[in-house]
């Protein structure tokens, strides 16, 4: 991106051979039913930790695949099991304890990361930001006793949304959007469904039993909480759009931008920006409220999103749509959208 704004930091820099990044959504889960692009996506999680750290009650960070721990040999080296597997990996996460920055010269995370690299990994090797605690600390959910998986129970770990504002906007398919485990985890309070399928559907936990609910009853299209300036707000926004680039979304855009606004809360409140296959109609909308809320031009917010959400496809009418959605917040068009990115 060509500026930096405080509520929209890079996702994982795969131009990298290392890279530190900050963990965020798209992580695995524990969960019913396998997720669709787990077998292209699975994560290798090369762990090392000083030996205080086995005192924590929660050992290590959940993963889509089994974690693959590295130890010391007698000289002080670390060594890589020889079934890493290292080359079929398109995943590779390193995390310690606290590593930072990439300029830490005594970083265990970052000394495994460039063996990693060494050893024949084809892909970007990536470092949590801030290791172990601080992960922990943002996404407790994700946080596990367990090491070692058996197969039927990681086909059984599933995806939690997407990341697109740290703490605030996430990117979910449809079935995230209505899973009570993501809503209590995430503390969703919002929920934007671009999607016109879901016309015959009850939205949000209505019919799950109360012993299901996990005390967020009341989220229902026609509850309201308490938002911004004590205005009291939808937690259901249903905008009924077609995946087609016939479809009119851009006269939606005003009011999913003021309807997210309003869930901006300082109590951590969430919002879920859900489609049926989460990457194309939700993803357009995500692009809206970023250039609506951080003053971003197209080129600006498609490329942070893209970084979030690489297998995003919104269709060319909606690409047209939000370069008419430029035009209107700055004026005139900024972004060429004949360029191939789009």
């Amino acid at each position: 991106m060509s500026e930096s704004h405080p509520d929209l930091k890079d996702p994982p820099r795969t131009e990298r051979a290392v890279s530190t990044v900050k963990a965020r959504g798209g992580m695995a889960r524990k969960g019913n039913g396998k997720h669709p692009s787990k077998q292209s996506y699975s994560m290798c999680a090369l762990q090392k930790r000083c030996a205080d750290d086995f005192e924590m009650p929660e050992a290590s960070v959940l993963s889509s695949d089994n974690s693959t721990w590295l130890v010391l040999n007698d000289i002080g080296a670390f060594t890589v099991p020889s079934d890493a597997e290292l080359e079929t990996k398109q995943h590779v996460v390193v995390y310690d304890s606290t590593t930072s920055s990439l300029k830490d010269k005594n970083s265990m995370a970052l000394s495994c990361a460039k063996l990693m690299w060494e050893m024949g990994s084809k892909n970007p090797i990536k470092i949590i930001k801030g290791g172990y605690q601080e992960f922990s600390a943002l996404y407790p959910y994700l946080r596990t006793q367990k090491i070692i998986y058996m197969p039927s129970e990681l086909d059984a770990i599933a995806t939690y949304p997407v990341e697109i504002i740290p703490g605030f906007l996430y990117v979910a398919t449809f079935k995230q959007s209505q899973d009570h485990n993501i809503i209590k985890d995430l503390n969703v309070k919002g929920n934007v469904i671009v999607a016109k399928e879901t016309d015959s559907m009850q939205v949000i936990l209505i019919h799950l039993p109360a012993e299901s609910r996990l005390g967020i009853d009341n989220f229902s299209p026609h509850s309201t909480i308490l938002g911004r300036a004590e205005k009291r707000v939808n937690q259901v926004f249903t905008v009924p759009v077609e995946d087609s680039g016939n479809e009119d979304l851009y006269s939606y855009f005003s009011d999913i931008v003021a309807f997210i606004d309003d869930h901006r809360m300082p109590d951590g409140h969430t919002v879920l920006l859900s489609s049926i296959l989460g990457i194309s109609r939700s993803v357009t909308v995500a692009i809206a409220y970023c250039m609506w809320s951080k003053k971003l031009a197209l080129k600006d917010a498609y490329n942070h999103v893209k970084k979030c959400k690489e297998n995003m496809q919104p269709t060319r009418g909606f690409i047209e749509q939000l370069s008419r959605w430029e035009e209107k917040l700055f004026g005139s068009t900024v972004t060429d959208i004949t360029e191939p990115n789009y």
